[in-house]
């Protein structure tokens, strides 16, 4: 498949300067687990750059105010979102844009994405200037990807919902009733920066992780995401941390295929000016109260196709990072 459009843009809306806004007098307000937005309905025609001749006229909301949502210094103006009519706000009447695009135009009903993240480089000081990525929009880049494309069912079109089946750490099956794994659902989240598991799978997963890390103590606020750990810059001993393999419903009867994370994804770098000679990281496992969650610890070692039209997510290793995660299928599970 070709791709439809390699999308690197940046947009910013000024409502009160566009001469098609139409404001649909009507207020939104979006909390989130962690911060909160509010603002103002409209529509507007969009047009993506370096893309085909095609202008969509679509559901906007304004943000107005926000709290804890926008990074410090992201210089972030908005947020696109991929997902079904089923979660949008204020209600599942409004339009998503993607529907939009896709109904108004010839852009096939699929895109994908490649998280560049800024855990795998060989030089840890170059980290943080190595983090980027591309999404494609109506295609599949093959370049962007190694290996074969494995691809798992939607169960449910609202979030991007999968069905875990197994998880283990390095190697050894947590050995959990699956509905332990997707209690009460699983997603895959690219606005998610943690991997988010269920209290009892997480708990597991930490004392898993900690045994086979038990050659080097940590504080108990480490594995809280509340405290970092630092290494003397390029002495991370990346090693003694097991990987974590997912295994998710495949697209064939009692058939599952696995996808394998480091831990220099779950790992994350954090620039930390007290130690400015060290490298340090923040643990990105988080426990969830609303499901597991898989986020961009986990899409940054893979190549991932929504596939909207055909109900299916697909997961291939990234080109960015070929030598680390792992994406492979298997027999009956």
């Amino acid at each position: 498949m070709v791709p439809f459009i390699y999308l690197q843009a940046h947009f910013t809306l000024c409502s009160g300067w566009s001469s098609t806004y139409r404001d649909l007098r009507k207020g939104v307000y979006v909390p989130y687990t962690q911060g909160k937005w509010e603002g103002e309905l409209g529509t507007d025609l969009v047009s993506i750059p370096h893309g085909p001749n095609v202008t969509v006229r679509a559901n906007i909301a304004a943000i107005t105010e926000s709290d804890k949502f926008f990074i410090n210094g992201s210089n972030w103006e908005g947020i696109l979102g991929l997902a079904y009519a089923e979660i949008a706000r204020p209600d599942d009447s409004l339009e998503p844009f993607f529907d939009s695009l896709v109904k108004q135009t010839h852009v096939p009903n699929l895109f994908s994405l490649q998280l560049c993240g800024a855990g795998f480089p060989l030089n840890q000081s170059e980290v943080l200037a190595s983090v980027g990525g591309s999404m494609i929009i109506g295609g599949i880049d093959h370049s962007l990807y190694t290996g074969s494309l494995w691809y798992t069912p939607i169960r449910r079109e609202w979030y991007y919902e999968v069905i875990i089946v197994r998880v283990e750490i390095n190697g050894q099956d947590l050995k959990m009733d699956c509905k332990e794994y997707n209690y009460d659902k699983s997603i895959v989240d690219s606005g998610t920066t943690n991997l988010r598991l269920p209290k009892k799978v997480f708990e597991a997963a930490v004392k898993s992780i900690k045994a086979a890390s038990s050659t080097e103590k940590f504080p108990d606020g480490f594995w809280l995401g509340e405290q970092l750990v630092c290494w003397q810059a390029g002495t991370t001993p990346w090693n003694i941390f097991p990987v974590i393999s997912l295994y998710l419903m495949g697209e064939v009867t009692n058939q599952s295929f696995r996808i394998t994370i480091l831990p220099q994804q779950y790992l994350r770098p954090v620039e930390d000016v007290a130690t400015s000679q060290d490298d340090c990281y923040k643990f990105a496992i988080s426990q969830s109260s609303t499901g597991t969650v898989m986020g961009a610890v986990i899409m940054e070692g893979f190549y991932v196709v929504f596939d909207r039209a055909r109900k299916r997510i697909g997961f291939a290793v990234s080109a960015c990072h070929g030598e680390s995660a792992r994406a492979e299928g298997l027999g009956a599970r």
